[in-house]
């Protein structure tokens, strides 16, 4: 029977109670902002005691689907002040849906300074003073985890960052090698669990897949649906995330020094191609998965020139807005900028945008990288300008006065400009998110359109929105593609895992009524339909493309009504 598991950080105490029966189809994301609309007051404080933090594993993860690995982390964000799910892979996802939890709540403040490791095995959950990893970075606290535990356990940490409740603070989970190279990145998840006192979350046993309630059903399914996604997803496979390099700057959407251009000249030097390159000639890896099932496998290993190990998951994101953003153009360096945020427990996006808007301001030159090696280093260290990088970009361009903020309700855009990916922009404007690729990415050839052309771009990030849902709420990879041609397969997963019978369509509601919970929250926390727009700089700053970004104002406002 699953459970969800509540830690209470005043009492110091865990309880498990039965999943009630309204949330038995929810999972992922639709399970953390279900109980986060709920239970939390949308007006509280991000990091006082009247949060929450929501753990839960997707529906399918713990199960022989392919990609199915992945799990959210959802909370009010002290990033964008509204509700907010961040979506990350690694083993812990997996482990814990394994052992039956369907929801970790974490809930609560204990006193000032104090902090803790929150030990799950079999049967028992228990918290214990985490004194030794305090002011651990976040490799130092999986070395010590995996030391400790084994091998086999799993973790979720935050590093320095997410102690010192930075609004950029991801929250890191172990991969496979047991590296904290998987980040819940996205609106200061990291910053929220430090205020709940929580250094890290070990999930001491790996349990057994979960048994769908058709299985022999769910078998076929699975096996076809691998079978699809291992032959078509190869470009994944060999080039990792950063394949999509080339290819936007082929369509002219590569953010390049603060979004202020669209393409860039050195591309290839940043590319997925170059990565792949530099992997096989340095004993590195490509076609690495982030989980067991995996059988896309676009992460990777990153070494240096000397054959050793600089970082994993060098992904599109991290590159563009850690590059190109910031007028860097060296892989390595990029890499070593990625070892960093990783390790401080930054997320690397919405660094790489706030050190790009810095650059605006004339705080570094762009392509500075000691400089920003140095500012990095200074957010986690608590300078005054190390502080404020880390209330991310929208906070540094107000404070510095820059006019150019790359931002939506308090967060940064990530590495698609709205101008050239149109669909994309949408998604940015309107997404209860903030500026999240995740939330619905209109990637070239994803809706049919000219991506272009203002026509038709809302009607397709709004269907791209509620698919992408869909797969956070079955906690499948949105590699494996938030589009309608999966929509049948993703519904027969549901329904045979479930025992439900819910038709394509009735699925597609399902998805949009998460979102419209999460719009219901930001409307009661103050973020309305009228913040559903980009920064004017997008609509007046043409791209060498002649390009802005044309969608009407008043059908962006009435996406989600």
């Amino acid at each position: 029977m699953s459970k969800i598991i509540r830690v209470n950080m005043n009492s110091l105490s865990v309880t498990a109670e039965e999943v009630p029966q309204e949330y038995r189809c929810l999972g992922g994301r639709g399970l953390t902002s279900t109980i986060i609309s709920r239970e939390v007051l949308a007006n509280c404080h991000p990091l006082g005691a009247e949060n929450k933090v929501v753990i839960a594993p997707g529906l399918l993860t713990g199960t022989k689907a392919p990609c199915s690995g992945r799990m959210s982390i959802g909370a009010k964000s002290p990033l964008t002040g509204g509700i907010k799910e961040s979506n990350v892979g690694g083993t812990a996802g997996q482990a814990l849906a394994r052992l039956g939890i369907k929801a970790l709540v974490i809930e609560g403040k204990p006193e000032e300074g104090q902090q803790y490791l929150l030990e799950i095995g079999e049967n028992r959950v228990r918290l214990q003073e985490a004194r030794d990893l305090q002011g651990k970075t976040n490799y130092e606290v999986g070395e010590y985890l995996t030391a400790r535990y084994g091998k086999g356990a799993a973790y979720i940490s935050i590093g320095p960052g997410g102690e010192k409740q930075l609004s950029v603070a991801s929250v890191a989970v172990g991969d496979l090698e047991g590296r904290p190279t998987r980040h819940a990145g996205r609106g200061g998840m990291g910053a929220v669990l430090g205020s709940k006192g929580i250094k890290a979350i070990v999930i001491t046993r790996q349990g057994q897949s979960l048994k769908p309630a058709n299985e022999a059903k769910f078998n076929e399914v699975v096996k076809s649906f691998a079978g699809e996604l291992a032959d078509g997803k190869k470009a994944l496979t060999n080039y990792g995330t950063a394949v999509l390099v080339n290819a936007i700057n082929k369509v002219g959407a590569l953010p390049v020094n603060n979004f202020r251009y669209g393409t860039l000249e050195e591309a290839e030097k940043i590319s997925g191609e170059t990565l792949a390159q530099n992997c096989a000639e340095r004993r590195g890896k490509t076609g690495h998965g982030c989980h067991r099932g995996c059988v896309i496998r676009c992460s990777n290993i990153y070494h240096d020139a000397n054959g050793n190990y600089i970082t994993a998951a060098l992904e599109y994101e991290t590159i563009v807005l850690l590059g190109s953003n910031c007028g860097l153009t060296d892989l390595d360096r990029i890499a070593q900028l990625d070892y960093m945020c990783d390790n401080y427990g930054l997320d690397t996006m919405e660094t790489g945008a706030a050190l790009a808007v810095a650059m605006e301001a004339g705080v570094l030159e762009f392509g500075d990288f000691k400089g920003m090696q140095r500012l990095i280093g200074e957010m986690v260290q608590g300078t005054l300008l190390g502080k404020l990088l880390g209330q991310g970009a929208y906070v540094t361009g107000k404070v510095l006065n820059v006019d150019r903020i790359p931002a939506v309700k308090g967060q940064s855009l990530s590495a698609y400009d709205p101008r050239g990916l149109k669909g994309t922009g949408v998604t940015y404007a309107t997404s209860p998110m903030g500026a999240d690729h995740t939330a619905g990415n209109c990637l070239p050839g994803r809706t049919g359109l000219d991506d272009r052309i203002a026509e038709g771009q809302i009607a397709a990030s709004r269907e791209i929105q509620v698919l992408s849902t869909i797969c956070d709420n079955l906690g499948l990879c949105i590699f494996v593609g938030p589009v309608k041609g999966n929509l049948e397969t993703m519904t027969k997963l549901f329904n045979y895992m479930t025992g439900n019978d819910y038709s394509p369509q009735k699925l597609m509601e399902l998805g949009e009524s998460i979102i419209k919970k999460e719009v219901a929250f930001n409307e009661k926390a103050g973020i309305s339909k009228y913040q559903n727009n980009l920064p004017e700089f997008f609509r007046t700053e043409e791209l060498h493309s002649g390009l802005v970004f044309d969608v009407d104002e008043e059908e962006l406002a009435a996406i989600f009504a």
